[in-house]
């Protein structure tokens, strides 16, 4: 009898995971509200309004917190390594993508162009494959990718059709990234949506710098097609046309240029998100249309900090918790056209977020090392990547200790 006792409780085991009584926010499928969770194999397996404790082998209590597909976060720099005067290619000013990602709810992570062409194969064979967090890239216009100073803006290395051939034979590569070109002249935006063309990606661009400055309308309305990525979007510097005018007003066609289909793109970073132009963005109506950390060591310890830093940044600019989390999972896993993430449908991958929203008095700073107040912010209590728990602030996935 004991041993059939025993059988049954097993058989009544039938996920490896469930998490109970949390908030699910789904952007995909437009949930939220409370739900539990099940997951088996890596996968989603039910989602449901009461899934039994008994029915899983592990159980996570998730009361008052909010339960997310994992974040996306569509800009950062992780091809690190030790090669001489390659900055963000292969060099020093990138870093690993696990010691950043899981312990703020990120599961996958899109590195911004640190790679071209030529040296693609050294950052997916040293970073890309041994990484535990999902590690997808834009491929920079530049064959040798960031490394940055004149490398950077050679022309001649701007080739479209070896970066669409190189796009098109890893699977990891999502879009095509220009970044940090200075000088008045088209070409080089044109050639990186000439190779998103070729190889149907999207192209993310860092806009750069000239004096005079180049027409960020002429970018977004003419040079750029819908789906294309304006990353730095809150950004002020003298390099570079703002959104918001030297009035506090939001530019007409910038409007324009959202409903066209340009995506605007947060990309924090070190540098790139004042308060100045964020804030009179959100009074009026001019939103993200996905939240980005633009992770390097230049911002990792700066005003930027990690992903739910700048989260807790729009939550204290009133927009709504459902919009945060859709601009930080499903609205990026469609552009970079990877459907199979963002959600947590029934069979998706089991990729999952568990957020909870402190109150207190909190300090939030920019790139001009101006500071917001707020009364709230976002913390990661638990992460699971394919189905396992990879971050665990306070436990909640483990027994207490036999005492």
């Amino acid at each position: 009898m004991a041993v059939l006792f025993c059988s049954k409780a097993v058989q009544a085991q039938e996920y490896d995971l469930v998490i109970k009584n949390g908030t699910l926010i789904d952007a995909k499928n437009g949930i939220n509200k409370k739900m539990d969770v099940a997951i088996s194999e890596g996968k989603i397996a039910e989602v449901s309004s009461n899934i039994s404790a008994k029915k899983g082998k592990k159980v996570i209590d998730a009361q008052d917190k909010l339960v997310t597909p994992g974040l996306i976060d569509l800009h950062g720099h992780v091809f690190f390594g030790t090669e001489e005067n390659s900055m963000y290619s292969g060099g020093s000013h990138s870093v690993a993508p696990d010691n950043f990602t899981f312990r703020s709810g990120v599961t996958t992570v899109v590195d911004a162009g640190s790679a071209g062409w030529r040296n693609f194969q050294v950052f997916k064979k040293n970073v890309i494959d041994e990484s535990k967090t999902r590690v997808l890239a834009f491929l920079n216009i530049v064959g040798s990718g960031m490394k940055g100073g004149v490398i950077e803006q050679n022309v001649n290395d701007m080739d479209p059709k070896m970066t669409a051939l190189t796009v098109g034979r890893y699977k990891e590569l999502v879009g095509v990234k220009l970044a940090h070109y200075s000088g008045f002249e088209w070409t080089p935006t044109e050639r990186a949506v000439e190779a998103g063309t070729m190889a149907d990606v999207p192209v993310m661009i860092d806009f750069g710098g000239s004096r005079p400055m180049l027409s960020i309308e002429t970018l977004f309305m003419e040079k750029l097609r819908p789906g294309d990525i304006f990353t730095h979007a809150y950004a002020s510097l003298g390099s570079r046309e703002r959104v918001v005018d030297d009035q506090g007003k939001v530019k007409p066609f910038v409007f324009e240029a959202q409903k066209r289909g340009i995506v605007f793109d947060v990309g924090h970073g070190g540098g790139s998100f004042a308060f100045s132009q964020a804030v009179p963005s959100m009074q009026q109506g001019f939103k993200p249309n996905s939240i980005s950390t633009d992770l390097h060591i230049g911002s990792m310890n700066g005003g930027m900090k990690d992903m739910t830093n700048i989260m807790s940044k729009f939550l204290n600019m009133d927009m709504p918790v459902a919009e945060i989390i859709a601009v930080s999972t499903w609205n990026p896993a469609q552009y970079i056209k990877r459907t199979d993430l963002g959600h947590l449908s029934v069979g998706a991958i089991a990729d999952v977020a568990i957020l909870s929203i402190e109150k207190g008095e909190f300090g939030f700073v920019d790139t001009k090392n101006e500071k917001m107040m707020g009364d709230q912010k976002f913390q990661c209590e638990v992460t699971l990547k394919d189905g396992r728990v990879v971050y665990d602030l306070n436990g909640l996935s483990s027994k207490e200790w036999d005492k």
